[in-house]
Formats: structure tokens, C-alpha cells, sequence
């Protein structure tokens, strides 16, 4: 047995080995391809013939019984590093000294969350990298102003603390120029000498910001004790020091690897989808080359007068300039006046740009470019759909219906303003993540009826995955259940969350309470508002105040003007990421348990520019039926779909073979 594993192993290795080899063969055809690209004008990246290469290499992948998720996450990994490959090739003429060995400076200790964003950020160059760690972020740019550094890695905002106002404050008296931005994700983990249990903890060790961000996870933590350091890796080189196994340190998984501890709870943050950005600064500006989609930092002050912010922000609007970032601070030793920081897509080696930063210089007592540089951003890592041959289009209702200035005045007598075509006339796109419920491509939303174990979830969570569903769905509370099986309640979400983060799908997951809006939005990506509670004024008040996109499902006995005025109820509290679904309503029929009302739909897409989706599981009756009724509301106007689906089928129900067939039918609706 022992000799059988072992040539099974020297297998897997050579396997490895010939991976390795063909990355290196294509690292060496992108070079190539970055000459080729060099005198030519246009994109550098062609996003349609990425997808598409990246639908081809997945529907490989499937014949091959490889998960489509697991080949798409590598291979955006592949085409980032030959992005990134070629714009380094491209811009290195611009650059001085290349070719020499580079210092990095960064604050923190090796192992720390800057340290590893130095090196995702300069792991395409070919020179040799030297990374050096200081305490401060001043002595950071003093190293790179003073030539001890070629470049300085300095953190400036993150997705769950904001921006760090120290950053902002020492790049507005610096003279140093940003010539690039990385983007990290922030994994905290709770790091400690040994596999011990957490009750075994009792002192805790991280930079106060990871403190914070894990605030909820120490909570639970009874007779434990937090200390702030300098950084989250310093806080493990203290455990190292101490040797003492009832202390424990927040830190990053690569921490734990490099240093050689144990880790004993992971995804310990308060929010999932944690990041920070980092700019990259240096002593001279960098100019790349037109092809390449860069951002342009800059920093103006206004005079202390009404409309002089508005008038600086119309400079860049008419010259249509996208702003990605927005920050205000005091300008230093004038009370009262503030400088901006304006972060924005565009090149300042584009002429247009040039023209508009001359026209903003107008209307400004300060104006400083910063600097323009390569563009990151987080992956998108859902899998690319195969692009086989399609039958034609079928007919479908306009995007955005007309609506005729009859209508219009009828609508503005409605109870329900915000959420008529009175108030926007235009088609709403609610984005989850990059869903778009409103756009062009019908959304499918799908999982089990009632959730019953973490098996069933992940079976169909990773069915809906391989399918190319787009969020994943479940009955947590599922009152239509027997007594004594209502679903999981709060462990159900929990185990939609899970298996959602397992399989990059987006979690839609039901509320019933208004208590419960707050804990549910911690689990979920959107929240869905179940038929039942319609009229429940309350819990619509609650998920209006929430962030979080909602789902609001028509009542079995609502007309649509109830209906609407229910979404009224939400829009009025401030969320206007809402999405109506008609599950069907009750009428004399008692084939089924209730009928899909498909004159509605058009109807709604004239008085509503919400997106309207359907759930025609219940009107069917049985799963037989689901196919024609989905195409059938997809026809009339619907812009997407909500499913049940459960291993193995049953009721109402589709099996993973089913939906697969189902979505090859929803093609034309799904381009």
C-alpha cells in the first residue's frame, strides 16, 4: 500500500511540475504578445474575448468533471498575472534604474497585511525585490524621499474601517508621486502556539484596526483579554516571544505559515468581504502607456463659498470623468476650508485629461496630481458561461416600457410615488455583487424550499455553482412546513452564508421579523421579504433602513397597487435597492396552490421601474410545470427568476439535472 501512495504521490508531483512548466511557457507567449502589442494602438485587454476564451475553458472544464468555479478562480488568477505581466513590460521604459534590485518599504513587520500586498503587487517584476518594514508611515516615505527606498507601500482606505486619515494627511504635504494602487484581501484569523480549544484563550494581540473589525467574534469570547500593537504581525512575533499557549494573536493565515503556528478559527471579521487598498509611491511619476485602464489621484481646495465643491465636481462630470473616490480634510492652518481628494478613471497622459485638469485648475486655490496608474480591482470569480450556438431571440417586452403621459398622470395620484415611473422613468438595476437584477440578462436565484441540513445546502449550492446560477437561496423559516419542521431558522442563514462563501455565490436569505433584520444582513447579500409578510409594516420599515438590497415578494391575496404601496414602505425609508417577485396569488383555481398572474407583469414593467422577477414553483403545482411557466413569465417581461431546487427532486422542486436543462431552455434570456 505504502509503494502504491508513494508512486501516486511522484504521479501528482510530476503533474505539478508540467503545470509549472506550461505557466512558465505561457508567461513567455504573453511577453511576446506585450512586444507584439507595443506599436499598436487600442485595448490592452479585451474583456469579450476574455469571457470568452474563459466560457470555452469551462465548458472543458465540465466535460472534464472539473468544478467550473475552481477553473474559473485560476484562471482570472492567470489573466490578472498577464495583465499585470504586460503592463509592467509596457511601462518599465518609463521607469529608471530598472533592473536593478528594488527596495520596497512598507510599515509593519513581515507577514503583516502591507507585507503581503507588497508582494502581490510586485510579483510580475523580474528584478529582484527587496522588502523592508519600518514602524511608521512617515519614516515609510521619508525612506523613499531620501533614496533608501525606490518605492513605499501606504495603505489609504479599507472596505470595512474607511479611509485612513493619517494616510490622506501625510500624502497632501508629501512630494513623492503614486504610481500604482493594490488591492489586499484581509483575512483575520485567530493565531495561536498550538491547536487549544477557545476557551483555553485569555489575551488577544492585534493592530487596534483588526481589533475592531473582529469586534463581534471577541465579544463571545469569555475572561479574554485584547491588546492593541503596532501591527497584526507583530502581534504574532509577541505570542513567539511569550511561549505562553493562553495567548492568541489576529492576524493573516500567511502569518501563521510564515511563523510556523497553529490556526484556531478563521472568517473571525464582522464583515466577509474585507479589502484594503494601497497606494504605491515613489519619487518620480510613472507614465503608462494610453491602453492601460489607470485611475488619476489628485488632491484641490476651493474657496469657502456656495457651489464652489459643486462647480470643481461639474469640471469633471463634463468631461466625462467617473469618480471612484471622494474624501474631505482640513487644509492645515486655514480654519474652516478643506482639501479634497478625488480619486478618478482617466490617464493624465490623455490629453483630454490634461484639458479637464486645466479647467478644474479654474476653479481651485490648490490643484495636485498625485499621480495616474494601472487600475486593480477585486475578481469577479463566478464562472464564465459557454457561449455555444443560441436559437434566435425570441420576442420579449421592451426594457423600459413606454409610458404614455396619460399614464404618468394617473401615476402621480398613486398612493406609491417613489416606486411608480412618475418619480423615475427610467428602468431601476439593483446590483448584488455583480448580479444585476434590472439588466439585460435575466437573474436566476435558486436553492432549497426548507433547509434541513449543511449537506442538502452545499449539494445545491455547489449544483447552482456548476450551473451558473447567479445567488443562492433557501427557506430558513419555511412556515408552510408541517409542525415540528419549520426550517433552521437563524442556523439555516448561517448555513446559507456558508455555503455560500464555499461557492462565490451571492446569499439571498428571508426575514420575517424586524428583530431579526440586523443579524440576517450580517449572514446575507440580500434579504427577501416573503409573501406572508407583505402587509407587515414593521419589518418593511426595517429592511428600508437596512443596506442591503431586498427582495419583496407579492402577498397570495395583494393587488398591484398593494403590493406597490408595500414597496412604497421601504423606498420611503431610504433603500432603493428593491426588486419585486410575484410568486402567484390565490384565486378560485384549486389545481394548484396558487396561480401566476402573467398579465401582471406587463403591467408592472409600465407603473414601476423597479425589476420584476418571478417564483413560479407554487403556481405550477409540480416541477413538471416549472419550465414552461419561467419561459412564459420571461416572455411577458419578467427580468429574472426564483427556483426551488432541492436533492433529490421533489414537489414543487427541480433536481440539478432539471434546472440544468431549465437554463439551457432560458438561454435567449440569458446571454
Amino acid at each position: 500500500m505504502s509503494d502504491e501512495l508513494g508512486q501516486l504521490r511522484e504521479r501528482i508531483g510530476d503533474v505539478d511540475r508540467r503545470i509549472v512548466e506550461a505557466l512558465a511557457e505561457r508567461r513567455r507567449v504573453v511577453a511576446a504578445v506585450a512586444t507584439a502589442k507595443a506599436d499598436k494602438t487600442g485595448h490592452l485587454r479585451d474583456l469579450a474575448r476574455e469571457e470568452e476564451h474563459l466560457g470555452r475553458l469551462v465548458a472543458l472544464a465540465r466535460d472534464a468533471g472539473v468544478d467550473a468555479w475552481f477553473v474559473t478562480r485560476l484562471f482570472r488568477d492567470i489573466f490578472d498575472d498577464s495583465l499585470r505581466y504586460q503592463q509592467e513590460l509596457l511601462s518599465r521604459g518609463d521607469e529608471s534604474g530598472a533592473g536593478d534590485v528594488q527596495t520596497v518599504a512598507f510599515q509593519g513587520t513581515e507577514g503583516s497585511y502591507s507585507h503581503l500586498a507588497c508582494r502581490r503587487y510586485f510579483s510580475s517584476r523580474s528584478e529582484d525585490v527587496v522588502f523592508r518594514g519600518l514602524p511608521t508611515f512617515a519614516e515609510l516615505l521619508d525612506a523613499v524621499r531620501g533614496g533608501v527606498a525606490r518605492y513605499g507601500l501606504l495603505p489609504i482606505e479599507n472596505t470595512t474601517a474607511g479611509s485612513i486619515i493619517q494616510a490622506y494627511d501625510l500624502l497632501a504635504t508629501s512630494d513623492l508621486a503614486v504610481i500604482g494602487e493594490e488591492i489586499q484581501p484581509v483575512e483575520h484569523c485567530l493565531i495561536a502556539l498550538s491547536d487549544v480549544p477557545l476557551s483555553h484563550i485569555r489575551r488577544i494581540y492585534s493592530q487596534a484596526p483588526a481589533l475592531a473589525q473582529c469586534g463581534r467574534f471577541l465579544g463571545t469570547l469569555q475572561h479574554c483579554q485584547v491588546e492593541a500593537f503596532t501591527d497584526t504581525a507583530m502581534s504574532v512575533k509577541k505570542i513567539i516571544a511569550d511561549q505562553d499557549d493562553t495567548q492568541a494573536a489576529i492576524a493573516s493565515e500567511e502569518a501563521a505559515r510564515l511563523y510556523g503556528l497553529h490556526v484556531i478559527k478563521r472568517h473571525i471579521a464582522d464583515q466577509r468581504e474585507n479589502y484594503t487598498r494601497f497606494l504605491v509611491v515613489a519619487r518620480e511619476p510613472v507614465t503608462y502607456d494610453l491602453r492601460i485602464p489607470c485611475k488619476t489621484s489628485i488632491i484641490f481646495a476651493t474657496g469657502h463659498q456656495e457651489g464652489a465643491l459643486l462647480e470643481c465636481l461639474g469640471v469633471l462630470a463634463r468631461h466625462h470623468l467617473n469618480l471612484t473616490k471622494l474624501e474631505s480634510r482640513p487644509r492645515p492652518h486655514v480654519p474652516w476650508e478643506y482639501l479634497f481628494y478625488v480619486d478618478f478613471e482617466g490617464n493624465v497622459a490623455d490629453p483630454d485629461v490634461r484639458e479637464a485638469m486645466e479647467a478644474l485648475a479654474a476653479h481651485t486655490r490648490l490643484l495636485k496630481v498625485l499621480g495616474s496608474y494601472p487600475a486593480r480591482n477585486v475578481r469577479d470569480n463566478r464562472p464564465a458561461e459557454p457561449r455555444p450556438p443560441r436559437p434566435p431571440t425570441p420576442a420579449r417586452a421592451a426594457s423600459s416600457p413606454g409610458a404614455t403621459p396619460g399614464l404618468i398622470a394617473a401615476l402621480e395620484k398613486k398612493p406609491y410615488r417613489l416606486a411608480s415611473r412618475a418619480h423615475r422613468r427610467e428602468d431601476s438595476v439593483v446590483a448584488v455583487g455583480a448580479v444585476r437584477f434590472g439588466g439585460p440578462r435575466a437573474v436566476v436565484c435558486a436553492g432549497p424550499p426548507r433547509i434541513v441540513s449543511r449537506e442538502q445546502v452545499m449539494a445545491c449550492a455547489r449544483a447552482l455553482r456548476h450551473l451558473g446560477a447567479d445567488l443562492l437561496t433557501g427557506g430558513a423559516f419555511a412556515p408552510r412546513s408541517a409542525a415540528g419542521a419549520e426550517g433552521l431558522g437563524m442556523a439555516g442563514v448561517e448555513l446559507l452564508a456558508e455555503a455560500g462563501r464555499a461557492t462565490g455565490l451571492p446569499v439571498l436569505a428571508e426575514v420575517v421579523h424586524p428583530a431579526e433584520v440586523e443579524a440576517v444582513a450580517r449572514h446575507a447579500t440580500m434579504l427577501l421579504v416573503p409573501a406572508r409578510q407583505m402587509d407587515a409594516f414593521p419589518l418593511l420599515e426595517a429592511v428600508g433602513r437596512s443596506d442591503r438590497p431586498v427582495i419583496l415578494e407579492r402577498g397570495p391575496a395583494a393587488t398591484i397597487d398593494e403590493w406597490l404601496s408595500a414597496a412604497e414602505q421601504i423606498l420611503g425609508q431610504g433603500n432603493q435597492q428593491l426588486v419585486l417577485c410575484d410568486p402567484g396569488i390565490r384565486t378560485f383555481e384549486t389545481a394548484t396552490g396558487l396561480s401566476l398572474d402573467l398579465s401582471a407583469i406587463p403591467v408592472l414593467r409600465e407603473r414601476t421601474h423597479l425589476p420584476v422577477l418571478v417564483a413560479p414553483a407554487r403556481a405550477a403545482g409540480a416541477a413538471r410545470r416549472v419550465p414552461a411557466l419561467a419561459e412564459a413569465a420571461l416572455a411577458a417581461g419578467a427580468q429574472g427568476l426564483m427556483l426551488a431546487i432541492d436533492e433529490p427532486a421533489s414537489g414543487e422542486s427541480l433536481d440539478a439535472d432539471a434546472l440544468g436543462q431549465l437554463l439551457g431552455r432560458l438561454q435567449p434570456w440569458r446571454p
